[in-house]
């Protein structure tokens, strides 16, 4: 059969002097190909989120800046970095509407955390300033800091990688608080900051904290991104029949 379409909600930058530009960054581009899907930028159009998803066979939710804490009924902290809150309306609405259908969803970075608070979950807003720990969770994409992750054995998440322990990428200064309603977490750091969200309900709804599009060499990460991009041609397999 031909390779399962994975939409990937865009980015925004807004230039001084320049024109707007909705973008993706490539390594997540390229990780899906790698995987054997077809990746296409979505731009924000949150009204259009349930026509785009029923023409994808999987969405992935990219890393970026900070949602608006306002969704979860808090002040910002002084450390947030909003994303453009085009970007934010699309991805709440893209989160929605594929976890409604049952499409493969895999989230990672801001992307684990926009999925939480889609499903009423909350934010720690900044990791440093709340929780005592000795990892560096936030830092550059050029050096990243690293960090063991500890998979919970009972879940989705540890049916996809090589091991229940191994070591993760980190750039993040948020992390889940609150759980959203229908999800569980499957993985922490061993300070216990969140590391992983899933529905275990649904297909694959599954978010990761690390950047396994960074990880290109690592089992791990293309251990994960083949099993998205699998459920993702299951998918696609079952719209086709249905359609008979």
């Amino acid at each position: 059969m031909s390779r399962p379409i994975i939409g990937i909600p865009s980015d925004i930058e807004s230039p001084a002097g320049h024109r707007e530009r909705a973008f993706a960054y490539l390594t997540y581009v390229e990780a899906v190909r790698r995987a054997g899907a077809i990746p296409v930028l979505i731009p924000p159009q949150p009204e259009n989120a349930e026509a785009l998803v029923a023409t994808l066979d999987g969405v992935l939710l990219a890393g970026g800046f900070d949602c608006d804490p306002s969704l979860y009924n808090e002040a910002p902290h002084p450390t947030l970095e909003p994303m453009d809150t085009r970007r934010q309306e699309n991805e709440l609405a893209m989160a929605r509407a594929a976890h409604a259908a049952g499409i493969p969803t895999l989230g990672i970075c801001l992307g684990m955390q926009m999925m939480n608070v889609a499903a009423g979950g909350s934010l720690i807003q900044d990791i440093d300033s709340s929780i005592d720990t000795d990892i560096r969770h936030a830092s550059i994409p050029e050096d990243r800091a690293r960090h063991d992750v500890l998979i919970d054995a009972d879940s989705r998440l540890a049916t996809m990688v090589p091991t229940l322990e191994f070591n993760v990428n980190s750039s993040h200064h948020q992390a889940v608080a609150r759980v959203g309603e229908g999800l569980r977490v499957t993985a922490h750091a061993p300070d216990k900051v969140v590391e992983a969200i899933e529905d275990p309900k649904h297909p694959f709804f599954i978010g990761v904290q690390w950047h396994p599009e960074d990880m290109r060499a690592e089992a791990s990460a293309s251990s994960l991104f083949g099993a998205f991009i699998a459920a993702a041609k299951q998918y696609a397999e079952r719209k086709v029949l249905a359609a008979k």
